[in-house]
């Protein structure tokens, strides 16, 4: 009946004396969490349009944030086929050169304003989404 606990308990006895990875060395490691950078993806490499689009498509579910992956994943599936490659290049840039989740959704909702680097058709297209106006369920679509 109480199996699972006990076995928590035994695992837990087990792993008491064990160092943590972060005291493995002499030295302490102090780590700020505060503020961690999204990894950056060099946005000026030359690639065909077709194999942009496709990697935005999943970048734009895998971005971090659950609420910036429901905005720019669904964003990326109504409106990603039919960008150009400017408009593409943009999307790119923004949502691979922004480090801060919560920069990024706070100008697509309008909680804050957005740079002046940032303030573009595709920028106005993000908020416009963002709004819902039409009320639709979203949903983070799936991946093929």
């Amino acid at each position: 009946m109480f199996r699972p606990m006990r076995s928590l308990i035994s695992i837990s006895k087990l792993t008491k004396n064990l160092p943590s990875v972060a005291h493995m060395s002499d030295k302490p490691v102090d780590f700020d969490y505060s503020y961690i950078e999204i990894p950056h993806y060099d946005v000026e490499k030359p690639q065909s349009l077709e194999t942009r689009k496709a990697r935005l498509l999943y970048q734009s579910r895998k971005r971090g944030m659950l609420e910036n992956d429901l905005l720019l994943s669904t964003f990326a599936k109504k409106h990603l086929h039919s960008l150009n490659e400017e408009q593409t290049l943009m999307y790119d840039r923004l949502i691979n050169t922004v480090s801060n989740d919560w920069d990024l959704f706070y100008w697509m909702v309008e909680k804050q304003p957005t740079p002046k680097e940032y303030d573009n058709e595709i920028m106005d297209m993000l908020k416009k989404h963002a709004k819902n106006e039409d009320k639709v369920s979203l949903r983070v679509p799936n991946l093929y």
